[in-house]
């Protein structure tokens, strides 16, 4: 079966955070009405009221005529057409555990950059296994992307991800705006692991800044995480792809340099000598690369691809392994 998408396709956002607010944000300057699921009564009461997130980029303000508000998952499912996952991965069954409608005739576009934990899945590994959706009717949106930045109207550059190249331009089309750059790819495989991947990177760049290592070793840190993912893609499922695109080499360079980076600023906690509990506890947004390193070591036991970068990480959240001592052990392999 075809999944085609027309021009009149309603939106839907399924989260509240920062991301799923700043996709609203692009949706309602081409549409006429976007279906949001807010499961926080605060915030839902006050985008109802006031047509703020008070909880995420609050300086946004939205027109109430363009949003649809709503704590019923099934209305929202119901009344789109494309629905926009933007829930964080570590709770995103959560946030679908109320859906009772059925998704095979939707066309489902996640915006996460995790992977599911205990599942050991991606996000469109298990929504294409848990619904019974074929890859045609799922696809992504990716890039670096900071919503912080975007919701400011900071120049951006995403790429959008389905193995139809038609539904990629429609759905581009939906978030285009003059500070949005677009790409288009058919990699979803690639594109997902990559933005999965570079949350892990992240956390070792922090980590390295924590410890007080300085801008000459982390050019090479970033270069050798660059070439650990490309590595990672290309021996689990070798295709056709430049890593040097922006969905690929530009996520993790933003992710790995920014402020505004929640996996950089984890690292840099513990890289600061906070244990894994104690930074994490301090995070006040999901750092998604924790998650993500579980299960990518667990993903990699089939492929056994050589990944030095992704495993000290690994050791060093969920082993207790010594910062200090595993960052110079990585040091000499580098």
């Amino acid at each position: 079966m075809e999944y085609k998408l027309g021009e009149n396709s309603l939106c839907a956002v399924i989260g509240y955070g920062s991301w799923a607010t700043a996709i609203v944000s692009l949706l309602v300057r081409n549409e006429k009405e976007v279906w949001w699921y807010v499961r926080n009564e605060e915030v839902l009461e006050s985008l109802l009221t006031d047509g703020k997130n008070p909880k995420y980029l609050n300086d946004l303000e939205f027109d109430k005529n363009l949003i649809r508000p709503s704590s019923d998952i099934n209305e929202v499912i119901t009344n789109a057409d494309i629905i926009i996952m933007a829930a964080p991965s570590a709770y995103l069954k959560d946030f679908l555990s109320g859906m009772t409608v059925s998704l095979k005739d939707k066309f489902i576009v996640s915006a996460i950059k995790g992977i599911i934990p205990g599942d050991y899945q991606t996000v469109v590994e298990y929504l294409h296994d848990e619904y019974d959706l074929t890859y045609r009717q799922i696809g992504i949106i990716s890039g670096p992307s900071h919503a912080e930045e975007v919701s400011r109207r900071k120049l951006s550059y995403l790429t959008v991800v389905c193995t139809d190249p038609d539904n990629s331009k429609l759905i581009g089309s939906k978030i285009s705006t003059d500070y949005i750059k677009l790409s288009y790819s058919t990699d979803i495989y690639g594109v997902e692991y990559a933005a999965i991947l570079k949350n892990i990177y992240a956390l070792s760049v922090g980590i390295a800044l924590g410890l007080g290592y300085g801008d000459n070793f982390l050019a090479v840190l970033i270069s050798s995480c660059a070439k650990e993912m490309t590595r990672f893609l290309m021996e689990s499922y070798p295709d056709e792809r430049d890593t040097m695109n922006s969905a690929y080499l530009g996520d993790l360079l933003v992710t790995c340099y920014s402020n505004y980076s929640r996996n950089r600023r984890l690292g840099l906690l513990i890289g600061r000598g906070h244990t894994v509990k104690s930074a994490l506890n301090e995070m006040t947004m999901v750092a998604e690369g924790y998650f993500a390193s579980d299960c990518i070591r667990h993903i990699n036991f089939k492929h056994k691809v050589d990944m030095p970068i992704a495993d000290m990480v690994y050791e060093i959240l969920y082993k207790k392994a010594s910062a200090r001592r595993k960052m110079k052990e990585l040091i000499n392999l580098l």
